[in-house]
């Protein structure tokens, strides 16, 4: 469809895809002496896995849905390989995939090292751990990416056990185009310090992200955990809670001082929606007004295990919550009537689309349409931000033109 103003709307950039990794991502990268340890993809009497060190893992079968019924292949069991569509590891038949949903481009999170690396970061050898993130972002840039320019928007991971190295990590990455990297949307669960540390740890990666101009994009899930309500709450009640770690992580860096510290540094919450966000940025600017004045007196919040410093928070008697949104975050939505109609209180230049390709959740091989849906009764310019334009802002990237089909 060509809107009033000749821009298309049948096509989407994706800020939340993934990449199920071919088999010789790292075998083929890697120094001969390491092959035996670093990943590969192995077969036993117990089926296909991922083998590292000494681990095998296998790959979940939500992970790989896409074009499968629901009421016979969606499982959280283990798959091959072969279950799968190829578009979800092989790059043409990906670009096929992406051409027959309307995507025109699309940024991909990892899948076997996990959505911001953390296998690597789990490893009990850190120099050949190093050498595999630094495989995988090559991989990524000069294969995934390269194959059709202007389709992909390169996604690194970093060294999560040393931020100096991580700071390293994106110089050379962004010395080759590259801007977005994968963090956690809360490191705590994975053993590392949050990003109110008193230490200062992530400053360095934060920096070097800031001085790059490269987007800090946080998968739901990134912290390895999901939600419970209680210890005993039904499966769908902890995955349908499960956004409020998305809420958790916006809400975290509005209050903490890292936006203080590096003023324009910009963060992307994937899979989250967004229809959330206008409600707890108002509920944010309710806690500011009330609570604010005990705060700057001091007073600790007792009863509690509450330990925040406040030389890592943000300074409540000049904040303005709403400019800090706009100024530095963004949200992702696959299906979300809810987020459009209040899309006002959020912020159209905030908002981008998602197709989620190949997992449970993916609107593929309807996004455009899924996503139009709930965009209905926005204006054409409007709907082009949400498809188009502000992830080409955000991440400076310039799609191709759309492929005559």
């Amino acid at each position: 469809m060509a809107a009033a103003n000749g821009i298309s709307l049948d096509w989407m950039v994706s800020v939340d895809d993934h990449v199920l990794e071919p088999p010789d991502v790292w075998q083929s990268r890697v120094a001969a002496k390491y092959r035996d340890v670093a990943p590969r993809l192995v077969t036993n009497d117990g089926g296909e896995f991922w083998a590292y060190e000494d681990r095998l893992v296998p790959t979940g079968g939500l992970a790989a849905c896409a074009g499968k019924p629901r009421d016979t292949f969606f499982t959280p069991d283990a798959i091959s390989y072969a279950d799968m569509l190829p578009g979800c590891y092989d790059v043409s038949e990906r670009v096929h995939d992406m051409n027959t949903g309307g995507i025109l481009a699309s940024l991909c999170f990892p899948s076997f090292p996990r959505f911001c690396g953390q296998i690597f970061y789990e490893a009990k050898d850190k120099e050949l751990a190093l050498r595999c993130v630094q495989a995988y972002n090559d991989w990524m840039v000069e294969e995934w990416c390269a194959y059709a320019p202007g389709r992909f928007i390169p996604l690194i991971i970093v060294p999560l056990w040393d931020p100096q190295a991580a700071a390293r990590e994106i110089e050379r990455n962004a010395a080759r185009g590259v801007t977005a990297v994968a963090f956690s949307e809360n490191p705590e669960p994975l053993g590392l310090p949050t990003i109110h540390d008193v230490g200062r740890y992530w400053d360095p990666m934060f920096a070097a992200a800031e001085a790059a101009g490269m987007v800090v994009c946080m998968h739901v899930g990134s912290s390895s955990t999901l939600p419970a309500i209680c210890h005993d709450a039904p499966p769908l009640a902890n995955i349908s809670f499960g956004t409020i770690r998305t809420a958790g992580t916006m809400l975290s860096w509005i209050f903490g001082d890292t936006f203080e510290k590096f003023p324009r540094l910009k963060i992307a919450l994937s899979e989250g929606n967004v229809g959330w966000i206008a409600y707890f940025l108002e509920r944010a600017e309710q806690c500011l007004d009330k609570q604010r004045h005990w705060l700057e007196r001091g007073v600790k919040l007792h009863g509690y295990n509450n330990s925040y410093d406040t030389g890592t928070a943000a300074d409540v008697s000049t904040i303005d919550i709403r400019q800090v949104f706009r100024d530095h975050i963004y949200g992702c939505f696959l299906e979300d009537a809810t987020g459009m109609r209040v899309l006002d209180l959020i912020g159209e230049d905030n908002v981008m689309c998602e197709s989620d390709y190949p997992h449970a959740d993916t609107t593929w091989p309807n996004s455009v349409k899924v996503a139009r849906e709930c965009m209905a009764g926005l204006p054409e310019a409007t709907q082009y931000k949400l498809l188009r334009s502000n992830a080409e802002r955000l991440f400076r990237f310039t799609a191709a033109e759309p492929p005559t089909l």
